[in-house]
C-alpha cells in the first residue's frame, strides 16, 4: 500500500461539494510497479495521533508536487512576488506524515515540492524564487552520484528525459540529507536522507512521462520494491 498525500482541490468536477484530489499519474505508475496506490485527504486534525498509526500500517509515501511550501516553516517571510499555492493544511499534515515516516523508515519517495517538504522536515530551507525559467516545464537530463540509492533505481546515472516544473529549489539543506543529483547547470535535482532505508526525494517529476519512459517509471518500481 503506497499512500499519496492528496491536496484541498475546490475545482473538482463530478462531485458535490469541494473535494480532494491528487494527480493520477502518480497512481498510474504505482499501479504499473504492481503497488495498491491510496490517498491521504490533507485533514488537519489527523494531527494528533492518527498519522502515526496511519504509518505504521502503511507500506510507503509519496509526496507529490505542488503549491510552495509556507516560508514561515523554515523560519522566513514571504520575500519573493511569485509564491503561489500556499495551503495551511498541506503544509502541516505533509510535514507530520514525512516526519513519522522517517522515524518509522517507511519507504518515502518525494518529488517536485515533496523534495522541498523533506528539506523543511529536516530543519532546511528553500531559495523562494531561483529567478530563472530554465527549470520551467522543461525535459533536461541530471546527473546522479554513482551508486547512490537513486541512481541504482533509475538503473542509471544520467537519466535523460527528466520533466522540470519548478521556480524553487533547495538553499541550506536540512539534517542528514546528501545531495546526489544536479542539472547540468548545477540546480540540486535529487537528495537522500543517508540514516534511512530508503527516503529519497527528486525535484523533476518522473511521473510526468512515466507510461512512456522505461528510465522514470524505473523509481515506482523501486519504492514498491523497497515497500514490499
Amino acid at each position: 500500500m503506497i499512500v499519496i498525500i492528496g491536496r484541498l482541490s475546490p475545482e473538482a468536477k463530478n462531485v458535490r461539494g469541494e473535494a480532494f484530489a491528487s494527480g493520477q499519474r502518480y497512481s498510474r505508475a504505482i499501479e504499473r510497479a504492481g503497488g495498491l496506490p491510496l490517498m491521504l485527504p490533507p485533514i488537519v486534525a489527523l494531527d494528533d495521533g492518527r498519522i502515526e498509526e496511519l504509518v505504521a500500517r502503511t507500506d510507503g509515501f509519496v509526496f507529490q508536487g505542488g503549491g510552495d511550501v509556507d516560508p514561515r516553516r523554515y523560519g522566513q517571510e514571504a520575500t519573493a512576488e511569485q509564491l503561489y499555492g500556499i495551503v495551511p493544511e498541506h503544509d502541516q499534515v505533509e510535514l507530520s506524515v514525512i516526519r513519522a515516516a522517517i522515524a518509522r523508515d517507511v519507504p518515502v519517495l518525494g518529488l517536485c515540492r515533496g523534495l522541498q517538504v523533506l528539506n523543511v522536515a529536516c530543519g532546511g530551507t528553500l531559495r523562494q524564487d531561483i529567478g530563472t525559467e530554465d527549470h520551467w516545464m522543461k525535459f533536461a537530463p541530471v546527473q546522479l552520484e554513482a551508486g547512490c540509492k537513486l541512481a541504482k533505481a533509475f538503473a542509471t546515472d544520467r537519466p535523460q528525459h527528466c520533466h522540470h516544473v519548478h521556480h524553487q529549489a533547495i538553499d541550506a539543506l536540512g539534517d542528514g540529507l546528501r545531495i546526489v543529483g544536479h542539472s547540468d547547470d548545477g540546480m540540486i535535482e535529487a537528495v537522500e536522507l543517508d540514516s534511512a532505508r530508503w527516503v529519497v526525494a527528486t525535484q523533476w517529476h518522473p511521473e510526468d512521462n512515466a507510461e512512456r519512459e522505461r528510465e522514470q517509471q524505473n523509481v515506482f518500481d523501486e519504492l514498491v520494491r523497497q515497500a514490499s
